[in-house]
């Protein structure tokens, strides 16, 4: 791993790049560059090589304009966002840092079930793809590992809080805060932002806290779950879920940088998370994936990420967000997911409500997803995911100010 020459170099000799910007930040810029130069130049690669094996798309016939010609257009491109993802990982982050082990786990496990979903969908022609459930199941999975390792591993550590206190000579003497398990996290808008999981469970009893994983766990498989869903309904149009990710892991990134500093945590009053600036490498390479993947997949896509990428992508976004503990932004940062989302429950609640209660079905939206709906009324997709995006860098914009709009 060139991780431990770049730190070698850097502590012996102090690498020119590596000094100037910090170690860190200088493989961080090393990850996107190599995470670009895969996915634009062998992404094309995998492009012909999908055509070769003629692992086309399977379009339903939904009534949409330009429907037709999108059938045979290769899918499982999302390998392409893997592999550009992985391979800058392994060459500059520490990989034995336990929250870059939790991504690595985190892109492999998703990206098998989406590419397991897709195998079916392709070659056993079967449209449904992997049953909902062990879909569900699989993130279930995820999220309990995830949930287990950030509650119980010994290195999953925030910094608490600097304090004063007197001496006995009646001085006053900073004490520096000690690095402490916890379960707290991030409420935006709040001027007192940090919420511990432990005082839903506190009315218990003092010894009640020892039990919080009780509550920890499920809510991070169901954040897992939501997210990853979320992204997979939004990929539906041509370049809507690379770059609506593509702007949400930037901005998560922003938060790694913050949270790993300890100068700009303790300026900008947000946890110290002890080690979390390494997230910046597998952020970094990450996004210079979803960009180099957009530049095949914008319209006119010659490449679908299928649910290879979508799930991939959604529960990449959700881990991050958690390890941060800005799991509580996700509806704000992650609102076209959300929307996406809620338009699918709210057309299926409704259509069963109105079928139930008055004998025929209706419908809120035209079609669900939310983007179909716009389809649907005549807007071409260059325009919806133009509109979408500028929607998304609004959020993103409204999710960074939070930090010191409280």
């Amino acid at each position: 791993m060139l991780y431990y020459l770049f730190e070698y170099l850097e502590n012996e000799y102090q690498v020119p790049g590596a000094s100037l910007f910090g170690f860190t930040t200088f493989r961080a810029a090393m990850a996107i560059l190599l995470s670009l130069i895969i996915a634009t130049v062998y992404g094309k690669k995998v492009i012909l090589l999908l055509q070769r094996k003629q692992i086309g798309e399977r379009i339903r016939d939904l009534g949409l304009e330009g429907q037709e010609q999108k059938a045979g257009t290769p899918t499982m491109g999302g390998l392409i966002i893997i592999m550009s993802t992985l391979i800058p990982v392994l060459l500059f982050a520490d990989i034995l840092n336990i929250y870059i082990i939790l991504l690595i786990v985190t892109i492999l496990w998703m990206g098998t079930i989406g590419f397991i979903d897709d195998y079916i969908k392709i070659f056993k022609k079967d449209k449904k793809g992997l049953k909902g459930r062990f879909k569900i199941l699989g993130q279930v999975v995820l999220g309990l590992i995830v949930g287990a390792t950030l509650y119980f591993h010994p290195e999953v550590t925030m910094r608490d809080h600097d304090k004063s206190t007197i001496t006995a000579r009646f001085t006053v003497e900073q004490v520096k805060g000690k690095d402490i398990k916890s379960t707290m996290t991030t409420v935006p808008f709040i001027k007192n932002n940090e919420f511990d999981y432990g005082d839903l469970i506190a009315w218990a009893g003092d010894g009640a806290k020892d039990y919080v994983w009780l509550i920890f766990i499920p809510m991070i498989i169901l954040i897992v779950t939501a997210v990853s869903n979320g992204a997979n309904l939004t990929d539906g149009i041509d370049g809507l879920a690379a770059g609506t990710s593509a702007i949400i892991v930037f901005t998560l990134g922003i938060f790694s940088w913050v949270s790993g500093n300890i100068i700009f945590s303790d300026y900008l009053d947000i946890m110290y998370i002890t080690g979390v600036g390494e997230l910046l490498v597998f952020v970094t390479a990450f996004v210079g994936a979803l960009v180099g993947f957009l530049w095949y997949n914008a319209f006119p896509a010659t490449v679908f990420m299928g649910d290879t990428g979508s799930l991939t992508i959604g529960g990449v976004i959700a881990v991050i967000a958690i390890i941060i503990r800005k799991e509580l932004l996700i509806p704000i940062l992650c609102g076209i997911f959300f929307a996406e989302s809620i338009s699918v429950m709210l057309q299926v609640g409704y259509f069963k409500y109105t079928k139930k209660r008055l004998g025929e079905g209706k419908r809120i939206f035209l079609m669900a997803p939310l983007h179909h709906h716009y389809q649907k009324k005549g807007y071409h997709e260059s325009k919806i995911v133009t509109r979408f995006w500028i929607v998304g860098i609004l959020l993103a914009i409204i999710t960074v100010v939070t930090l010191k709009v409280r």
